[in-house]
């Protein structure tokens, strides 16, 4: 069922001294949409202000985090890649050895550099790791593609997850829900409920920014990667998900990512790639040789158009026309 990789709990990348520093500094931040500008020296550049109390309140944090943890007999984290639960597995190996289990879901809508960059982080940081696969892709309610598409998602990932939770034993699931995540469109966050999922970052009130200064702090890799998602979230809602147009979205994202492309989505909408840029990298895409090679190589995939959105990225596009309410 699962491709294991095991480590002993004695991590050489642990916090150093578990502690964020305090004092003030000169350095410019950078942008974490896109990392363009001069990276900062410690997690506590990242805050704005240069003021040490966010930088002590960032501390109390993480303390109130490994508490939690603490707390914990064992635990399970839903590790799909991205910068907060990377986090939360890492920090959850650093208080609790290998009573902490790393859970990566693999399935066609699942990104293949997440899926690399998952492997590389539990293979470098010694984490407890096991890969399961999930077929969401292959339920009718998720390929209808409705508003709650998530909801269906997360519902077969926390199922296969708490199986494995009770088959090896694990106390606790957890997943990377941050408490900036509770203004966004998350349906998902009800099938948590309902399956007895946990958001320790979200209970000690960790917001994005905050889970990337600690993970800088940590030595995590991905601490600056861009925000990403499921490969369906490129799908217009109401238009069905299917295998071949998450391929050819996966492809097209690594098309653009291999040329230079550090923020990229490319929304699927039938014959028309719509691809969103950070703005800063969007007058590169213009260029002659480059626009080419995107053009060339998106209609390889079966697109017929290839549009570029002048708005440029944001976080959740496909989201824009829904009221967002509590969940």
């Amino acid at each position: 069922m699962s491709d294991a990789a095991h480590a002993s709990a004695g991590d050489s990348h642990a916090l150093r001294g578990g502690a964020i520093a305090v004092a003030a500094s000169s350095s410019a931040g950078s942008d974490s949409a896109t990392g363009e500008a001069s990276l900062p020296g410690t997690a506590h550049d990242l805050l704005p202000g240069h003021d040490p109390l966010p930088a002590l309140a960032l501390r109390q944090k993480e303390q109130a985090l490994r508490q939690w943890l603490a707390g914990c007999p064992s635990v399970l984290v839903a590790f799909s890649g991205g910068v907060d639960s990377a986090y939360l597995a890492w920090v959850a190996h650093d208080v609790l050895g290998d009573r902490a289990l790393a859970v990566t879901a693999d399935s066609p809508s699942y990104p293949e550099r997440h899926r690399a960059a998952a492997l590389d982080l539990a293979r470098g940081f010694a984490l407890r790791h096991e890969i399961i696969h999930t077929d969401e892709v292959t339920q009718d309610d998720y390929r209808a593609n409705p508003v709650n598409r998530c909801y269906y998602c997360k519902r077969e990932l926390y199922t296969r997850l708490r199986a494995l939770a009770d088959d090896r034993g694990v106390a606790v699931i957890v997943d990377g829900n941050n408490a900036d995540d509770r203004t966004d469109h998350r349906p998902g966050r009800a099938a948590a409920r309902e399956m007895d999922v946990r958001s320790p970052l979200d209970d000690v009130d960790l917001g994005k920014a905050e889970i990337r200064a600690l993970a800088r702090d940590a030595g995590l890799p991905c601490w600056d990667a861009p925000a990403s998602a499921c490969l369906s979230s490129r799908v217009p809602y109401h238009s069905a998900i299917t295998e071949a147009k998450l391929s050819a979205i996966d492809r097209a994202e690594g098309l653009l990512q291999d040329l230079g492309f550090r923020v990229c989505r490319v929304r699927h909408h039938d014959t028309i790639a719509r691809i969103e840029l950070g703005r800063d990298e969007m007058a590169r895409a213009l260029d002659p040789a480059i626009h080419a090679r995107i053009v060339d190589g998106i209609k390889a995939l079966g697109f017929q158009f290839v549009a570029l959105d002048l708005q440029g990225y944001r976080l959740g596009s496909l989201n824009e026309p829904i009221r967002l309410r509590a969940i």
